[in-house]
């Protein structure tokens, strides 16, 4: 391993999409997290798009060691965008453990995991092009000695340091369930290169008894570090510590609002689905600034923190709740931690999940739509499902004047991803018209693009400057 510094982690924060980002890494630093990856990257939209690197590669002296995370099936498009990342990090990582089925449409993730031979020319073309280390995380098979096998494989391909989820990529969502050690530990065992384990992280006895029952370099959290960014410091602080902490980040490292948002519901999760913090819970959902944010984190910071302090009570010496706070919602939390304190989310097993939807099942063939879900708008109205997502997430755009609406029909540009501009002349997003309109000559009222009208005008000047006479432009052509 050409970094002593990554093989000698032992925690570590894992590549999580829209939830890496600079601040929360430094979050994490500053509570013992000794290693970071940025979230996922796209290698073909960093290779074309400026704007995409330069917020993917935004770091600091403080964010070192640091990995960054590519995903991809093409040897050419990774290794290129591997060598633009190489001199702002200490490690390239190939994701090959995202289950997700955006993973399964673009072909990357977990879903290349059968194909050993692309993974081989991958892994040995970025491991011989480049100077830093190159290295992998992945799922793993239902069969430990495949799983082995596997391993093996990107090793002698020239993978230096291996992250192992020890989960399949059909384990996911409700159906996630815990992770196999059995797995991890067969790996470690086979192979020669580091190996950090994920998977069924949530305390930092979790961490030990994993580096104990697996013998792994170091201990990757993902789910577990959202909920709380002190797990590998070993305490559990009140939300309202790490959410304030987490927010000056913000303010002197700028990122998405969603992110933000996302941060402080996972970190704040119990007391936020309390019924009695609906309000609360509604003011971060449509919450766009910083400020916005504090308020919400310092609302429930002075909710809670008497009862954190002591100077409320709502347990007596016999663990009854006193006549004051019978009523009380923190008597019903069942929790071993209060409901202010920062602690993981806890999903039901998957044999419950599939047994209540049979029963879910049987009860809607049973009694018709009465007992489906209903969801109702401002109106008291009936809406679907699929109609009350949509208003919530119009709920959290910024309030725009009624001629500043725009109504997009989601097609998109005939050479790339990107949306189509809606008044574009040639059905293109702006980048590829202004490339077109540069090679073809062309002008694009619809995306403000005068390539011909102006070339046409500097032609112009120029015959008038040497004496001669030039055709007159059309003014026609000029947009305002």
């Amino acid at each position: 391993m050409k970094s002593p510094l990554i093989s000698s982690a032992r925690y570590v924060v894992a590549p999580m999409v829209d939830a890496s980002e600079l601040p929360w890494r430094l979050l994490c630093r500053r509570h013992c997290a000794q290693l970071c990856y940025t979230p996922m990257l796209h290698s073909n939209v960093f290779c074309r798009d400026v704007k995409y690197r330069k917020d993917a590669l935004m770091s600091c002296s403080e964010d070192r060691p640091l990995i960054v995370q590519f995903c991809g099936n093409d040897p050419d498009i990774l290794l290129q965008a591997a060598l633009l990342a190489e001199p702002h990090c200490d490690a390239i990582d190939i994701n090959l453990g995202c289950p997700q089925a955006i993973a399964r449409r673009g072909r990357y993730g977990a879903f290349l995991q059968d194909e050993w031979s692309l993974l081989q020319n991958i892994v040995g073309k970025l491991s011989q092009s480049l100077s830093i280390p190159v290295t992998c995380k992945v799922r793993v098979f239902e069969d430990i000695s495949k799983t082995v096998e596997y391993a093996m494989m990107l090793q002698n391909a020239g993978c230096q340091l291996l992250t192992v989820h020890g989960r399949t990529r059909e384990q996911k969502g409700p159906l996630t369930g815990l992770a196999s050690w059995k797995h991890i530990k067969a790996v470690r065992e086979a192979v020669s290169i580091p190996i950090f384990a994920n998977g069924n992280i949530q305390y930092l006895e979790d961490v030990h008894r994993c580096l104990e029952a697996t013998g792994v370099n170091g201990v990757m959290s993902a789910e577990g570090i959202l909920t709380n960014p002190a797990l590998f410091e070993g305490t559990s602080p009140p939300v309202w510590e790490p959410g304030l902490e987490y927010l000056q980040l913000v303010e002197k490292y700028p990122c998405p609002s969603s992110y933000t948002r996302g941060h402080i519901f996972k970190m704040c999760h119990i007391l936020l689905g309390m019924d009695s913090n609906s309000q609360v819970r509604s003011e971060l959902a449509t919450a766009q600034t910083l400020e916005d944010f504090n308020k919400v984190v310092n609302k429930l910071k002075d909710k809670y923190l008497p009862y954190h302090l002591g100077e409320k009570v709502y347990y007596d010496e016999a663990g009854e709740p006193k006549e004051e706070h019978k009523n009380d919602e923190l008597n019903d939390c069942n929790l071993k931690l209060p409901p202010w304190i920062c602690q993981p989310y806890v999903r039901i097993p998957p044999s419950e999940h599939i047994k209540k939807m049979e029963e879910k099942k049987i009860e809607i063939q049973n009694g018709g739509d009465e007992l489906k879900r209903h969801y109702e708008d401002s109106e008291g109205n009936i809406i679907t499902r699929k109609k009350m997502k949509k208003l919530r997430r119009i709920q959290r755009r910024p309030i725009k004047a009624e001629g500043q609406q725009i109504k997009r029909n989601g097609d998109i540009c005939e050479n790339c991803p990107n949306p189509l501009g809606m008044k574009c002349l040639f059905k293109l997003c702006k980048k590829c018209c202004k490339n077109k309109c540069f090679n073809e000559n062309s002008d694009c009222p619809g995306h403000r693009i005068l390539v011909k009208t102006r070339r046409e005008m500097a032609q112009k000047y120029a015959a008038e400057r040497n004496g001669t006479v030039y055709p007159k432009v059309q003014e026609s052509n000029l947009v305002t």
